[in-house]
């Protein structure tokens, strides 16, 4: 088929790879987000999806808005039999999705309808989910509400934050979404709707979502780490300044702690929640680069009985 790929961040780029590589797919051109500020000097930097595309020698189109008549013009012009779409970033309106005579057709990383939306990898971290997966779907007008091509499925390890995971999903996501493609072409897949039940939603993880509460327990906080990890980052305050918390883990047998109230030993820094204590193993002071939280506790002469949290 003539394909145009859809994508913008770093996990849509093993998908795009995998379709340039397909020796039954041509990828006549890549739609992404326009360049983005970036760095100390705020440059304007393009996305690495149009990074890779560049490289390989392929049209790159940067519409500010989907709807822009020249961006339909072009895509019309182009003519693909489908648009396969990982994390591009922009709601497609009706006119550009009635452009591909197959469809739009995204990669979503999880197995829908659980977790449909922006975030459904951190969601399904902070959750506890102990399976989660990638599911190829036509897109429709509504929210990750299509009906379903493929999926696969993947382990939520213990100690995964959504960075991990995310990484996994997009490779193994890669080849969905080429076998996918084989499978409409030849029409041997047929899209299969969703089921009514199990729709669990997955918004953007704002800055204060990730705000961490000491009385909860340490489960709860571990999960949030590794949940908010690397984007937007856990944090608490500590003498009224943000504090980023890097990494931790919990630490059952410490349960004399109250919540949000620091233990520091020589090597070992320790936290209070509403069950038992935490492990601060890595941290990021304001206006500094991470640490080890040992290290951050030194410098910062933590006294006996301070607190994190407000």
């Amino acid at each position: 088929m003539r394909l145009v790929f859809a994508g913008t961040p770093e996990v849509a780029v093993p998908a795009l790879d995998a379709l340039l590589a397909s020796g039954r797919h041509e990828v006549a051109a890549v739609v992404t987000r326009p360049d983005a500020p970036a760095g100390r000097g705020r440059r304007l930097v393009a996305s690495p999806v149009a990074a890779r595309a560049e490289e390989a020698g392929i049209e790159v189109l940067k519409p500010v808005r989907p709807r822009d008549p020249e961006f339909l013009e072009r895509l019309e012009r182009i003519a693909p039999d489908c648009c396969p779409v990982v994390a591009y970033g922009a709601l497609l309106p009706r006119a550009a999705l009635d452009i591909p005579a197959r469809g739009w057709v995204n990669l979503h990383f999880s197995l829908l309808p659980a977790w449909r939306g922006a975030a459904p990898v951190q969601h399904a971290v902070m959750a506890g989910d102990e399976i989660t997966g990638a599911t190829t779907f036509l897109i429709e007008e509504g929210l990750d509400s299509g009906p379903v091509y493929g999926t696969v499925t993947e382990e939520i390890r213990p100690t995964d934050t959504s960075g991990d995971l995310l990484t996994r999903l997009a490779f193994a996501g890669a080849g969905l979404l080429a076998a996918t493609m084989d499978g409409i072409e030849d029409g041997t897949l047929k899209a299969v709707p969703q089921p009514a039940d199990g729709i669990s939603l997955a918004p953007k993880v704002a800055v204060e979502d990730a705000r961490v509460d000491w009385h909860t327990p340490a489960l709860r906080v571990d999960r949030v780490v590794r949940g908010c990890t690397p984007a937007p980052g856990a944090w608490t305050t500590f003498r009224g300044e943000r504090l980023k918390i890097v990494q931790a883990t919990p630490v059952p047998g410490i349960t004399d702690l109250a919540p949000g109230q620091l233990s520091a030993g020589k090597n070992t820094v320790y936290v209070g929640t509403g069950s038992h204590a935490v492990e601060l193993l890595w941290v990021q002071a304001q206006g500094k680069k991470p640490m080890r939280a040992a290290d951050w506790a030194r410098g910062a002469r933590i006294a006996a009985g301070e607190t994190v949290g407000a």
